[in-house]
């Protein structure tokens, strides 16, 4: 498999050099050259399938030879260790779970996968992993890329910004692991990483690639949880048209799961869900692109004014608005909306929702689903975001992992300067 730029579809790469790469030369986005439909056959028994069976058979279609079959199944199997559960909130409402892996948080799936392609090609040169982070990336790539060798890993995550659990997760590794405290946003920090990657001289002298969505190794693999989603529907023998709701802030998980559909998931609609940093709700209003100042919330992994991926789901549209518009419904959730949703679900399920998930299910909620399914993505765990549900709920929240207050010391504070950046990258080589 191919991948192109979306800045120019003759400029291209193989699996291999898009992940080492991440942004294509010209800076654009890669995107698969073709997106193969899955056969009939698999689709209907998917049931039959284990969940490494159905990641491997999604994966194959982009790796192609790039990886051996076997090595190929190897990695899956380091990737999906991990469950994925059902759980429904209220009549035909699902909760799907994706936080039952070792950081808590959807992004174990690409973040697993990404690291374990770029071990499986290592060649004792050191590489250079950038990666912004509003929260849960940034404890997913630093568990995952800890002690990979010959992998350093620049996390960039905004002072003050993420909740205190996703901070002590991002600073307790060490090692290859260098957490950096930016004074700013997180799209600052996402600009920071960009202009690296733009920097043609930092580029002629150190090697950097991203665990940011942007880099097709991470955005990929979360297709294969919503192939998952339909083995496990199946097993409940629900066959309804189904509706996701996804919380969206840099819009890889909706993206993925657009491409999803194109390898022939049904889905009926996907749901944007945003919380009020709601530059794409907006978009689909007026039909103009005009990103905000980020402003900060409770739903804080979705603090993100002006979404890297936002350009590929575009294009597997053939950039075409309308038909954008009538497979995906774009919706902004407010402070208080997302507050009440976690009140009203804790008193009518006892289910304690996150504050992403809480967005996804209101933006749910707002489709008239008559009798079709409606899913929502529960994305992190919400130990992750105690403080602000005990503020909501009196209610005491397990931690999974009992990480302690004492982890966490490793980090750099540094503003939100260029300059600094890349000096603290070199001295540290």
């Amino acid at each position: 498999m191919m991948f192109y730029s979306l800045n120019n579809t003759q400029e291209k790469s193989n699996f291999k050099e898009a992940i080492f790469n991440s942004l294509a030369g010209d800076g654009g986005l890669y995107f698969p050259e073709r997106i193969n439909k899955l056969s009939v056959d698999f689709l209907n028994n998917i049931s039959n399938y284990n969940n490494y069976e159905i990641g491997y058979e999604i994966m194959k279609n982009f790796v192609g030879n790039s990886i051996n079959s076997s090595d190929l199944v190897d990695i899956i199997q380091k990737t999906l260790n991990f469950d994925f559960k059902l759980y429904e909130v209220e009549k035909n409402i699902f909760s799907y779970e994706l936080f039952h892996g070792p950081t808590l948080a959807f992004k174990d799936v690409g973040a697993n996968f990404l690291a374990n392609c770029l071990e499986y090609y290592s060649d004792e040169k050191i590489l250079n992993i950038l990666v912004a982070t509003s929260g849960d990336t940034g404890a997913a790539v630093a568990n995952s890329f800890y002690n990979k060798k010959d992998i350093n890993v620049y996390v960039l995550f905004p002072k003050n910004k993420i909740s205190d659990y996703q901070e002590r997760q991002i600073t307790s590794k060490g090692d290859n692991i260098y957490p950096i405290e930016i004074e700013g946003n997180f799209d600052d920090c996402q600009s920071l990483v960009k202009r690296a990657f733009k920097d043609k001289n930092l580029r002629s002298q150190i090697r950097i690639s991203s665990a940011n969505s942007i880099n097709i190794g991470r955005w990929l693999p979360q297709s294969i949880y919503y192939f998952i989603l339909l083995k496990e529907l199946s097993k409940i023998n629900i066959n309804n048209k189904i509706n996701i709701s996804v919380p969206s802030g840099n819009f890889g998980n909706i993206c993925a799961g657009l491409i999803a559909m194109k390898m022939g998931l049904n889905v009926n609609n996907f749901i944007a869900a945003t919380n009020i940093n709601d530059t794409i709700p907006r978009y689909f209003k007026t039909g103009e692109y005009t990103p905000k100042k980020t402003i900060r919330t409770i739903s804080n992994a979705m603090d993100v004014s002006d979404p890297n991926n936002f350009p590929r789901i575009e294009h597997i549209f053939d950039n075409n608005f309308q038909a954008l518009k009538n497979k995906i419904r774009a919706e902004k959730v407010d402070e208080e909306e997302t507050k009440n949703q976690i009140k009203k679900t804790y008193c009518k399920s006892k289910y304690i929702l996150d504050p992403h998930g809480a967005v996804g299910l209101v933006g749910l909620s707002r489709y008239n689903l008559k009798n079709e399914i409606g899913i929502f993505l529960e994305t992190a765990h919400p130990i992750k975001f105690r403080d602000s549900i005990t503020e909501i709920l009196d209610v005491n929240i397990d931690d999974p992992l009992k990480l302690t207050n004492e982890c966490g010391s490793h980090k750099i504070a540094l503003k939100n300067n260029y300059s600094d950046f890349i000096e603290f990258i070199k001295q540290s080589q």
